[in-house]
């Protein structure tokens, strides 16, 4: 009997004794005076179980078919439904075998079962957390994750994500390496379906800054550090006229962050009940089902309907600002070297002060090669070395073997010759006077 219905109890008694009347009981215990008079004649009958309701401990007439359990867990009991737990094994349940439970009667039964174990949440150190940007494409995060994601399947790969802060939108890709050219390609993919944003959130890795190796004491005093020129990915920021905000620690961009925590548990699985095992099916399914779930049921409505996205102009060629950009100087017979060969400007494109003059060569994601003078592009074609810098090739005679020195004879007048038995200079000076 819990304490609910000992209250009720004692109230009845007391109107059962005409102590209170029934409509004090009933405001007592908070029902109707009928109700009341039903549970009085109910007393008379039964006792103190009256207050007791006559279906507890019997098992409910809307209770899941045990079948229905039992399949439910041979399901789940599975490998491949590893590490699943309540809420998601149950879209899997419904979605893949057509089994309905609510996610907490799948929880009492994998607890059951011995697939599930509730732990407590430990206690960590709580980060105030920084208010979301005002409007769609303020502020985007970005970064890759280095998670194992095919468990060992296939080749090692790599999830590069961009989530916008206002929003939680998501837009990700698998790549093989992680690399600033296959940044730029999901660059290139989010400015084309969206436009520029306002500005990009990253850590300081190498691809977006040039690390200025400086002593720690230079460091703990906070001295200016030297000019270093942009990374590659950080002139193409530029030219978009797109805002780069280095962030000084993992918990400053802990939306991106919290969004791999989210996608290391379900896109794993997910991809491991799929089958997947290559990049090309990882990114088939990254398409089709993981981002679509994602942006139907995590984003959030920004408190700023307006779109910070601006569009693409004329003036952004997306094919030469994400390019691997470089200065080369024009030689004298118009040519430039690039990457160890030699391209040879077009006689048409030959303009006046072109000698001497640098150019920017764009090597694109493509594999092609454009060079630019000013602001007019040049044809090139590749040449072989040019003259100037071949080197003449002389053959080398082999000199015949040198004979051994012979041993050189001691001079005859050192015959005979000591200083120490010779005069002294006294005696010398006597004999020099006497003969003069």
């Amino acid at each position: 009997m819990t304490q609910a219905e000992r209250d009720r109890l004692v109230a009845l008694k007391k109107a059962k004794k005409k102590l209170i009347t029934q409509k004090q009981a009933a405001e007592e215990i908070g029902i109707t005076e009928r109700q009341v008079r039903r549970l009085l004649r109910k007393l008379r009958r039964k006792g103190d179980r009256a207050v007791i309701h006559e279906l507890r401990g019997r098992p409910s007439n809307r209770r899941l078919a045990v079948e229905l359990e039992q399949r439910a867990i041979t399901v789940l009991s599975d490998p491949v439904y590893r590490g699943f737990g309540p809420t998601l094994a149950t879209e899997y349940l419904e979605k893949k075998h057509e089994i309905a439970v609510s996610k907490e009667t799948l929880r009492r039964w994998m607890a059951k079962a011995g697939l599930w174990k509730a732990g407590r949440r430990r206690v960590v150190e709580v980060h105030e957390w920084r208010p979301r940007r005002s409007r769609c494409g303020e502020l985007v995060q970005w970064d890759t994750s280095t998670h194992d994601w095919l468990e060992g399947r296939g080749e090692r790969i790599y999830l590069i994500s961009m989530i916008d802060d206002a929003t939680s939108r998501l837009f990700a890709r698998f790549v093989q390496h992680d690399t600033s050219e296959e940044n730029m390609r999901l660059l290139w993919s989010y400015l084309e379906r969206w436009g520029r944003p306002l500005a990009f959130y990253t850590d300081k890795a190498s691809m977006f800054q040039v690390a200025v190796k400086s002593k720690r004491q230079e460091q703990r005093e906070g001295l200016d550090r030297q000019q270093m020129p942009p990374t590659q990915i950080a002139r193409a920021l530029g030219e978009l006229g797109i805002v780069w905000i280095p962030a000084h620690s993992p918990q400053a961009k802990g939306r991106i962050e919290r969004q791999f925590l989210t996608a290391q548990d379900r896109l794993v699985k997910g991809m491991r009940v799929a089958g997947v095992r290559s990049l090309e099916e990882a990114n088939g399914y990254l398409g089709k089902e993981y981002l679509p779930w994602w942006n139907e049921t995590l984003i959030v409505e920004p408190a700023c309907t307006e779109d910070a996205h601006r569009p693409l102009g004329k003036e952004h060629d997306l094919a030469a600002i994400l390019s691997h950009v470089e200065k080369r100087q024009v030689t004298n017979d118009y040519t430039i070297r690039w990457d160890g060969k030699f391209y040879q400007i077009d006689r048409r494109d030959v303009r006046p002060g072109m000698r001497k003059a640098s150019v920017r060569v764009e090597q694109r994601l493509d594999g092609s090669i454009a060079v630019r003078f000013r602001d007019d592009y040049v044809r090139v074609r590749r040449c072989a070395q040019p003259i100037s810098e071949q080197r003449p090739h002389t053959a080398v005679e082999a000199k015949p073997p040198q004979q051994p020195a012979k041993p050189k004879r001691k001079p005859a007048w050192m015959n005979n010759f000591s200083l120490r038995s010779g005069l002294s200079l006294r005696q010398a000076v006597r004999i020099s006077n006497a003969r003069s």
